[in-house]
Formats: structure tokens, sequence, C-alpha cells
């Protein structure tokens, strides 16, 4: 599998059309077709199921997304590679890529960012939101540097630091809610 037939793929499953997707590719809409053809026999799957004359929208199979899902992936980490390997070495620059939950220990994140980014300009950050499990396959999967999570960490498997801060949740509700006349609530 080429990445080059991936980055077809990908147009093919953002623009829901193999015309529209062979135009934005600068390719002929044959050429394009003959290529997903050759990945789908390669992979033994159809991966689209392609619309009638009348409508020539396309619609991912079940094989397709997850497809989608991965060569966004295989994509993404080819690029950071390229930008890592192509860095000088005078001249401190690249990408971080972070993984976080919503959280409030994020400003201490983005204070160190900002001070890191006036003595290196040439640093870019590139921040993920989602949940612990999120955070940690993408680690797995070398697609961040480090991520920020609630709770208890395998120190077997990751390195860990503790944020000072803690965050405060709440609860909001109607006035007329029984809880609503309480000081303060637990999650029973």
């Amino acid at each position: 599998m080429e990445l080059r037939v991936l980055q077809y793929f990908l147009a093919i499953a953002r623009e829901q059309s193999i015309v529209r997707a062979a135009e934005s590719l600068h390719l002929s809409q044959p050429t394009l077709s003959t290529q997903i053809k050759n990945m789908e026999e390669e992979l033994g799957k159809q991966l689209l199921i392609r619309g009638t004359k009348g409508s020539r929208k396309v619609t991912l199979t079940e094989e397709g997304m997850i497809l989608r899902k991965r060569a966004e992936e295989i994509l993404d980490l080819v690029q950071k590679t390229e930008n890592e390997v192509t860095c000088t070495n005078n001249i401190v620059m690249g990408d971080i890529y972070i993984g976080t939950g919503e959280t409030d220990g994020v400003r201490i994140l983005a204070k160190a960012a900002k001070s890191l980014q006036v003595s290196c300009p040439g640093i870019h950050y590139h921040i993920s939101s989602g949940n612990s499990t999120f955070v940690m396959e993408r680690l797995d999967k070398g697609l961040l540097d480090f991520g920020i999570v609630f709770g208890r960490v395998d120190l077997t498997k990751y390195n860990a630091l503790k944020i000072p801060v803690k965050d405060v949740w709440g609860v909001l509700m109607r006035n007329d809610s029984s809880l609503a006349s309480k000081e303060a609530v637990s999650p029973e």
C-alpha cells in the first residue's frame, strides 16, 4: 500500500465523490478509480460504496471507515517524522504534539509553552483534546509527544509527573431541583 494511494483514498472520503476528489488531486477520474480499485483488490475488501449514475455520492464501508482512521494516523505520523528528520541542528524548531483532557491544568502547559516559544520561536504546538484512553492510545502509536490525563497511570509503561493543580467540578441544575438547596453534592 502506497502513501500516495492513501492520500487519494482520504480525498475521496473527504469529498464523498471520486469525480470531485480527482479534480482536487488534479488526476483523471479513471486513473483515480483504478488506483482505489487496485487498493481494494490488494486488501481483499470493498472500501467504497459507489453511487448510481444519477447520484455519484460515495460512502465508506465499515472497512473503509477503519482505513480512513488509520490512513489519517499514518499520514500524520509520516509528516511528523519528515519534520523531525529535516530540522537543522543549529535551531530548536519543530512540532510538539500534546493530548489532554478538559482541565484547568492546561494553564500550566500554556504558560510553559509561551515561555519556551519566546526563546525557541520555531516550535509549534498541536493540542488534541480527548479522554485518558484517547490520549494513551495516541501516545502508544507515537502520535503524541506527551499527554495530560486524569487518574492513575501505568508507571511500567509511561513516565509521569504530577501537575500541582486540582480541578474543581460543579453541577448545573434547574432551580427547582432537589439538589439545588444543598451546599455541596457528592457523586452518590
